[in-house]
Parts: C-alpha cells; sequence; structure tokens
C-alpha cells in the first residue's frame, strides 16, 4: 500500500480546467497541495475518457485541447501514473457494479476508478465526488469542501 499516492477523478480535472467551474479555485488549491506534500498522482484511462468528453462541452476548443495535452504530458514524464482498466478490472468494476444495486447513480467509470485504487491500495481520491465515500471502501476524498 502506497500513502503517497492520490487517485485524481474526473471531477478533480474538470474543476482544475474550467476557470468557470464553482469548485475551480478549491480544485486549485487542493491540486498545489497534492503537489507540496509529493503524492505520487493516479488516474484511468476511463476517467480520461470521460473527462475528454465533459471537458469538450464546457469549455472552449482549444482551451480543452491544452488541457489534455498538458495531462499527456505529465503521464509522458512521469509525473502521473495512468492506469488501464484491462478485462480483469472491467469484470471486478461490473461486479461492484451488482454489489451496489442500492447506488444506481454511481457511474461505471467510478467503479473502475474503486477497483484501481483497491488493487493498488490507494485510499485518497481527488475528487468532489461523493460516490467514493458512500460505498464504505476506506476511501477519503480530498479536498475537504462541500460539494453541493
Amino acid at each position: 500500500m502506497s500513502m503517497d499516492e492520490i487517485f485524481i477523478d474526473t471531477w478533480a480535472w474538470l474543476a482544475l480546467a474550467n476557470k468557470r467551474d464553482k469548485y475551480h479555485s478549491a480544485a486549485r488549491k487542493s491540486y498545489e497541495e497534492i503537489k507540496i506534500k509529493g503524492y505520487r498522482m493516479v488516474t484511468s484511462d476511463y476517467v480520461l475518457d470521460e473527462t475528454i468528453t465533459a471537458l469538450f462541452r464546457s469549455v472552449a476548443f482549444n482551451s480543452a485541447v491544452k488541457f489534455i495535452e498538458a495531462i499527456f504530458l505529465m503521464i509522458e514524464k512521469g509525473k502521473i501514473r495512468l492506469e488501464k482498466v484491462d478485462e480483469e478490472r472491467f469484470k471486478a468494476a461490473w461486479s461492484l457494479r451488482k454489489r451496489f444495486q442500492d447506488k444506481p447513480d454511481i457511474s461505471f467509470t467510478d467503479f473502475t476508478s474503486f477497483v484501481i485504487m483497491q488493487e493498488l491500495g490507494i485510499r485518497k481520491a481527488f475528487t468532489g465526488n461523493t460516490h467514493f465515500e458512500k460505498v464504505k471502501l476506506g476511501f477519503e476524498i480530498l479536498p475537504k469542501i462541500k460539494i453541493e
């Protein structure tokens, strides 16, 4: 288990990328704290898929391209570890989806994130998405702000 890793969720990428997002300043502050504390950032291909799809709907095209390419560069330089959802992780996420039948609003991407976090021993998630705590799998959400 690595105490110095944090999983970056779609919520965080979108809040960081969009200056008009109501959580932008809180996300920026948390992102700076994450960098200062030296956390190793981890995200997934499914999270990036969700981020790319949503980002092009909410910011100017050139801004979206610039932001996503900055993430790709950080992955290339080893500043962010990109985890892929393979067949085994997909099946594990599907099992979680069925297990949490009382929580139909949790996205399948979130379930893949939970699987990756459990597998890698990551307990912290940079997100405003309360699903990470509602599943009671031991995840801690950063930033500590009230999300509406």
